[in-house]
């Protein structure tokens, strides 16, 4: 039974297990707002909640409190893959039914859930007495956020999408919509990132100042200029506020897994992958996508890499430009793309069998270029091409800097976009194939329910090198880009000085990047001769590095400056520590105290000699070997634009 609160003002606290995050909820002259405490500093000011709904009057007046409900929840997840093996899910939660007091008297809930290190609520929206669907106009969600915080952000709403390099502001200063997730580090001293969880059938959240400069959500539109189209019942992705006390402990908050839904199929199938791949070749002009003398995804190329595969012990093989579209101006022409059909110089089945035989998986490529309606015209028969082949992965790509769907030009972000996203998850979980999404939809932790979803670009990578990547990008990435997971960066390219693409980094800075850049597909992107050639030494710890890990550990950092971080592998005793460096030298000390108690382990070091740098002396690298255990400590130097890479080998 209905239990009313007719007092003009209600104030409700939810308080996190630990008691030291407080979320306080106000419903104040019909009007609902929440605020958020650390430690009893505020770091959320009074922020309102609502929906503006077209046709209707705004879902955010004359509200009265119906019911409230509470309970408390705690368990460990385990996740099949990623950079932890077991994330807790404890919260306190309190819901708020919610009807207005006038007019058409419709209800819906606020659902709060409170953990020891994030802030999550969500809307809940039943069928309505008079309607059963609605046209969202906007959502009225703020965050209001001391002004004078710092802000390190990406523009929302560009050709480009998210790949763009990371710029650090204050608050005040923001002048238009940025992406999600964004990271702030408040006057007080704590460090905050706005995100979203379980983004399904909605416009993906960017943030922007309203008129009152407070920071609230913009819903990504649709072409016709509303948020999003919705039958009832309906529920909003969880806004998410993730809280910590330092930089690095912001980059292990998994709580956007704990908010999606652990999955109901069998996912047993699913492995991780390092791969090779015939793509680099192509950015530094050996060879082409498109057919002709140069053509690098022929028959005979493919095997040769199968063969290299198998002697540098890589599981798998990327093949970009196999199939129709390539030919002329691909952007435009990607509307044509034949994603069943090969290129003249190319037989899938051929290569599909080489590979079985060597036990080779291969990774298949669709690039849509944003021609999402050719794309889902094609679909079932794409993907079944590759199941009947035995092509368990594929990379698809978005490159366009709008999609076409149902003829019109869209946001990748918008719901449209996000609903076709999906669309190719579940289809790919059907056929029991894996995904890696270039040009994707960011990521909400939607990987906990559908794990067949491997890994996302979704931020600039070393495509961008020879020129457009400074040094810093990648000591931005753990504290901002990777708060929403893993991500194919196309790690370990060690033809650093290439006239065509040279790189911004130091060749231990390379093998850095396979442990702090998290990928569930992960690509050793140089072309096969240079390992065996050139780095068979540094390949080796490229071989080893696993891509599975049972527990991650930030060691140090700042955002934009440096990040270091150990990680230990699912599948062994063995730990591996990885850290990268802004343009800045620095030297660092690193305490052992995290390895086990009495074990000894073989240190296999791979670090920045004295007079590395990034520009004038990139492959200088310093390689050693020692035992060590938990009551030792390691001092590195990291050059310019440097880093580190470390294996330890329980013995």
């Amino acid at each position: 039974m209905f239990k009313w609160f007719s007092h003009s003002e209600i104030e409700r606290d939810v308080y996190s297990p630990d008691k030291s995050i407080r979320c306080h909820f106000t419903l104040k002259l019909g009007q609902i707002f929440y605020s958020v405490y650390k430690n009893e500093k505020q770091i959320i000011k009074p922020s309102r909640l609502g929906f503006l709904i077209c046709g209707e009057t705004p879902l955010m007046n004359d509200l009265k409190l119906i019911r409230e409900q509470k309970r408390r929840h705690s368990e460990t997840i385990e996740m099949l893959w990623g950079e932890d093996r077991y994330i807790p899910n404890n919260y306190s939660e309190s819901a708020f039914y919610l009807s207005e007091d006038k007019e058409q008297k419709r209800i819906f809930t606020l659902r709060f859930r409170v953990f020891d290190n994030a802030v999550a609520f969500r809307y809940e929206i039943p069928p309505q007495p008079k309607f059963s669907q609605i046209t969202i106009k906007d959502e009225l969600t703020e965050f209001n956020i001391d002004l004078n915080s710092i802000a390190w952000k990406i523009p929302a709403y560009q050709p480009d999408r998210y790949e763009y390099n990371y710029e650090k502001t204050m608050v005040h200063q923001l002048q238009n919509s940025v992406h999600t997730p964004v990271t702030f580090k408040t006057p007080t001293g704590y460090y905050l990132a706005i995100h979203e969880a379980a983004l399904y059938n909605y416009g993906s959240a960017t943030i922007k100042l309203n008129q009152n400069n407070i920071l609230k959500t913009d819903i990504t539109p649709l072409s016709d200029g509303t948020k999003a189209h919705v039958m009832l019942p309906f529920q909003t992705p969880w806004r998410l506020i993730m809280v910590a006390n330092s930089a690095t402990e912001l980059t292990t908050n998994r709580v956007m897994y704990a908010l999606n839904e652990a999955p109901t199929e069998d996912f047993s199938w699913v492995k991780t992958l390092k791969f090779i791949g015939i793509w680099w070749a192509m950015y530094v002009g050996e060879w082409t996508w498109a057919p002709g003398e140069r053509h690098g995804a022929t028959t005979e190329h493919a095997k040769e890499y199968i063969d290299a595969a198998v002697r540098l012990g890589i599981s798998g093989l990327l093949i970009e430009g196999w199939n129709e579209g390539w030919e002329g101006d691909w952007l435009e022409n990607g509307r044509f793309n034949k994603f069943t059909i090969t290129t003249s110089d190319f037989n899938l089945e051929e290569v599909a069998r080489y590979a079985k035989n060597h036990k080779i998986e291969i990774v298949g490529h669709h690039e849509t270029v944003g021609f999402v309606d050719n794309y889902e015209n094609q679909l079932e028969e794409a993907y079944n091409y590759y199941a009947t082949n035995g092509v368990h992965y594929i990379k698809t790509g978005y490159a366009g800097s709008m999609m076409m769907i149902n003829g019109r030009r869209e946001f990748h972000h918008c719901q449209l976009g996000v609903n076709h996203y999906q669309k190719t998850v579940q289809l790919a979980a059907k056929k029991h194939i894996c995904l890696d999404i270039h040009e994707p939809i960011k990521g909400t932790g939607i990987e906990r329910t559908w794990p067949n979803l491997l890994s996302r670009e979704g931020a600039r990578g070393q495509e961008y090198e020879g020129g457009a990547l400074s040094p810093s990008h990648a000591c931005f990435l753990p504290y901002t880009r990777l708060l929403a997971g893993g991500m194919d960066y196309t790690s370990g390219i060690l033809d650093l000085t290439n006239s065509v693409k040279r790189m911004a980094t130091t060749l231990a800075r390379q093998l850095a990047y396979f442990i702090t850049i998290y990928s569930g597909m992960q690509m050793a992107a140089d072309r096969p001769y240079i390992y065996e050639e050139r780095f068979p030494e540094e390949f080796q710890f490229i071989r080893d590095v696993p891509t599975n890990f049972e527990k991650t550990l930030p060691l140090a950092g700042e955002i934009g400056e440096y990040y270091i971080v150990a990680r230990k592998d699912r599948d062994s005793n063995d730990w591996f520590i990885g850290g990268v460096s802004d343009e800045m030298g620095r030297r660092i000390h690193i305490n052992l105290d995290f390895l086990e108690q009495g074990a000894v382990y073989k240190a296999s070091i791979y670090a920045d000699a004295d007079h590395a740098h990034y520009r004038e002396n990139p492959f200088a690298i310093i390689k050693q070997e020692k035992r060590v255990g938990c009551h030792d400590s390691l001092d590195l130097y990291m050059a310019p634009g440097g880093g580190f890479a470390i294996k330890l080998m329980r013995l």
